[in-house]
């Protein structure tokens, strides 16, 4: 079946960096896109960014546009998500979550087919 497993949240100080990994199994990896997606307490879920199967398009939401860089390594059937200066305002459950390529909005979590099971990450003010 298939599976995604975030790794990488951890606790930072504002301004910090962190890198997120996705790691899918049980799929052939370059035909689907995968979304990065946070939640944080009380707070609905939210798109962070997305890469198509091919790396070739990427999207993000306006808050992370500079700070974030999502990238993926097909041969490792991987994905990443570098963050770098980090707000305490980014500090959220991380999900990763996936999406056969070319079907539906690369935004909404409910047009994502496979998630994870979320990574923490913490940024200290």
């Amino acid at each position: 079946q298939v599976q995604l497993v975030e790794s990488g949240g951890d606790l930072v100080q504002a301004g910090g960096s962190l890198r997120l990994s996705c790691a899918a199994s049980g799929l052939t990896f370059s035909n689907y896109a995968v979304g990065w997606f946070r939640q944080a307490p009380g707070k609905e879920r939210e798109f962070v960014a997305s890469i198509r199967g091919s790396g070739g398009n990427t999207f993000y939401a306006d808050s992370v546009k500079g700070r974030f860089t999502i990238s993926r390594d097909n041969a490792k059937n991987t994905v990443y998500l570098q963050m770098n200066s980090l707000k305490p305002e980014d500090t959220a459950v991380y999900y990763c979550a996936a999406k056969f390529d070319s079907t539906g909005s690369y935004y909404h979590p409910p047009t994502y087919n496979y998630w994870g099971q979320g990574t923490q990450v913490t940024v200290s003010s």
